[in-house]
């Protein structure tokens, strides 16, 4: 958890357990008036609402294939993980909602479209990376992890710092869209929502923080765009 200024960031694991104790304990006991969290409007109505829907072949040419792939297999992974640990994907983020309702605080949608982030993903991506991702699964299938890691935690920044690093210099395509460019988008959201003085707690993938912090260190002037924010029910 890191505090700056009125904004207060929990980084979270995804299918943590001590992901959804952390951010019910903290909404709870600071009560802000605005809980922002890592999802776009697409995402979010999927995973409160389970408004989901078949993507189709107008969707796969929208975003591009080798988009849809990665996002295919990345959400595999993720629910099988989350199997593991009997924690269902994104539950933290359901938490801050229910308890946002609970305390009637407004919630933000902070992240990029999912969309765009998978077109930008599509465009971006090298054949070597592909190749790469693909065979980096296959091998994972039959090889023990070099990195030991505790699903039901959220890992330490020394083994974040050591995994970002990894994926910058074998996929440095993938994090440019996944983490680069969404940390910027993410930043200038929670930067045009601390310029309203209100108390925010942001819940986002742990690994974005500090960098989102020194994105909105670096921002100047008032509000850029307008807020877009979910009145409690």
């Amino acid at each position: 958890m890191q505090k700056y200024k009125n904004l207060t960031i929990i980084g979270t694991s995804h299918i943590a357990i001590q992901s959804i104790k952390e951010v019910e304990e903290a909404i709870s006991k600071i009560k802000p008036e605005i809980v922002a969290i890592e999802l776009d409007k697409l995402r979010f109505n999927a995973l409160i609402y389970k408004q989901k829907r078949k993507l189709n072949l107008k969707d796969i040419k929208k975003i591009g294939m080798k988009g849809f792939l990665f996002n295919l297999v990345g959400a595999w992974i993720e629910k099988k993980l989350g199997k593991v640990v009997g924690v269902a994907p994104g539950s933290e983020m359901k938490k801050a909602v229910e308890i946002a309702y609970k305390i009637k605080a407004d919630i933000a949608l902070i992240d990029q479209n999912i969309s765009k982030t998978l077109k930008r993903l599509s465009k971006e991506i090298t054949w070597k990376e592909k190749f790469r991702f693909i065979g980096e699964i296959i091998t994972g299938i039959f090889k023990r992890p070099k990195i030991k890691i505790d699903l039901t935690k959220v890992p330490s920044q020394k083994i974040i710092n050591k995994l970002t690093s990894r994926l910058k210099k074998l996929y440095p395509s993938i994090y440019k869209v996944l983490i680069k460019e969404r940390n910027e988008v993410m930043a200038k959201n929670l930067y045009n929502l601390m310029n309203t003085n209100k108390e925010i707690i942001a819940v986002m993938g742990a690994g974005h923080e500090e960098e989102i912090i020194e994105l909105i260190k670096s921002q100047k002037g008032g509000a850029k765009s307008k807020l877009n924010l979910l009145k409690p029910g």
